[in-house]
């Protein structure tokens, strides 16, 4: 038996015995299945969320349970199924920025309701917030004295605790140069910017344009001593890079004319395409566009931007014809992305674009607030996994992963 779980007052978790577990796809509670669920991986949190009970079906009626819903936070790697189920009262505040995931108990253990979509050992939580990390901060921060984005990065790793930004100090793998204050996007679920009466941003943005120096100063250190090194420009503590294309393609060259190890990547909305062409003709090598749509109205209710979807095509198009391996970074919603009228958005976008790979990540959003600012419910809900397969089946030379992988040219 699938037995819904709760949490008590004090954040204990207990089952529900009698009560069948539930999940939430849209705004739809529905019974978990066997074949929807797998072990809790070992890595993942779990929270209740305040004023929302959880529900459980009973007697074939769908019940509240006296005590708080429960949701599974899962690492990357994973991508969620259903959301948790629950009954939101009346005066519920927002939830925070996570992707929250069914959980129930199943078989005397704690399952999800998700899938397994990529494997890199590299972004295990073991590898990061060690006992040495301050320490290495520190000897960065002596080594590139007075670097403004050493200083930056220096505290999203020891207050943010953010992995990318970890890996300077490391001296390995992907490393993040956030560079640009401003956005030409108001996304709804941002990540280092929120108006103050949702949820609290999980970081807070860069204040400061960092000189072409600056830039090449760090990617030269990070490319010429970490194994199989990545310097990313768009991370969560910033805007939108593009719009500093000045002194990132600035720098592309500074860093190209001292040394050839290592790939150059932007994280991107790709809105900016005349700044998208300037930092790919100073020498980029990867691209990663974060999107949660292939459908114009859709794609503008959540980024709010300045841009069409058709710019974001445009740049991706620029960059693909110039030898960059282009990603994408699929904010993922169930209930939503794989809506039938979204799996044709996303197949007409594909067929334009032709992107090496997708990225799934769940989107890290209250779910009752994501809904209230997107398009209605139009047709039927395909459900993730077939969602994912009808894209590979559509697409098969595209690789569908969770995460950026060092890409051999």
């Amino acid at each position: 038996m699938i037995t819904a779980l709760y949490a008590g007052e004090n954040g204990e978790i207990f089952d529900a015995p009698g009560y069948l577990g539930m999940g939430r796809i849209g705004a739809e509670n529905v019974l978990l299945r066997e074949e929807d669920l797998i072990l809790l991986p070992e890595s993942a949190d779990l929270m209740f969320l305040p004023d929302r009970l959880a529900v459980g079906k009973q007697d074939g009626q769908v019940m509240p349970i006296t005590g708080l819903a429960v949701a599974a936070i899962l690492p990357a790697g994973y991508t969620r199924t259903h959301m948790p189920a629950y009954q939101k009262a009346e005066t519920a505040e927002h939830l925070a920025l996570y992707g929250y995931t069914a959980v129930v108990l199943y078989k005397e253990e704690l399952y999800v309701a998700a899938i397994y979509t990529d494997e890199n050992s590299k972004w295990d939580p073991a590898h990061y917030n060690t006992n040495e990390l301050k320490k290495l901060v520190s000897r960065t921060k002596k080594d590139l004295k007075g670097n403004r984005i050493v200083e930056q990065v220096g505290n999203c790793s020891l207050k943010w605790h953010c992995c990318t930004a970890q890996n300077l100090f490391y001296r390995r793998w992907e490393a993040g140069i956030p560079t640009s204050p401003t956005c030409n996007a108001n996304c709804f679920g941002c990540i280092s910017l929120q108006p103050a009466e949702c949820c609290p941003s999980p970081q807070s943005r860069i204040t400061f344009k960092p000189t072409p120096q600056e830039i090449a100063e760090v990617g030269i250190y990070h490319l010429d001593n970490a194994p199989e090194a990545i310097i990313s420009f768009g991370q969560g503590c910033e805007g939108e890079p593009s719009l500093a294309a000045d002194s990132i393609a600035a720098g592309i060259k500074i860093i190209r004319g001292k040394t050839q190890r290592g790939q150059i990547n932007i994280n991107t909305n790709a809105g900016y395409t005349q700044g998208i062409k300037q930092i790919v003709d100073a020498g980029l090598d990867t691209m990663r566009v974060s999107i949660i749509s292939g459908c114009a109205e859709s794609y503008q209710a959540y980024y709010r931007s300045s841009y069409e979807l058709e710019n974001v095509i445009a740049s991706i198009r620029y960059a693909k014809d110039h030898g960059v391996y282009v990603s994408l970074n699929m904010l993922f919603s169930p209930g939503f992305n794989d809506r039938e009228e979204e799996v044709i958005g996303w197949k007409t976008f594909l067929e334009k674009t032709q992107v090496d790979m997708i990225q799934v990540r769940n989107l890290n959003i209250d779910p009752d607030d994501f809904l209230a600012v997107m398009p209605p419910l139009k047709g039927q809900m395909v459900g993730t996994k077939s969602f994912l397969n009808e894209l590979h089946q559509a697409f098969p030379k595209i690789v569908i992963g969770s995460f950026s992988h060092y890409i051999d040219k």
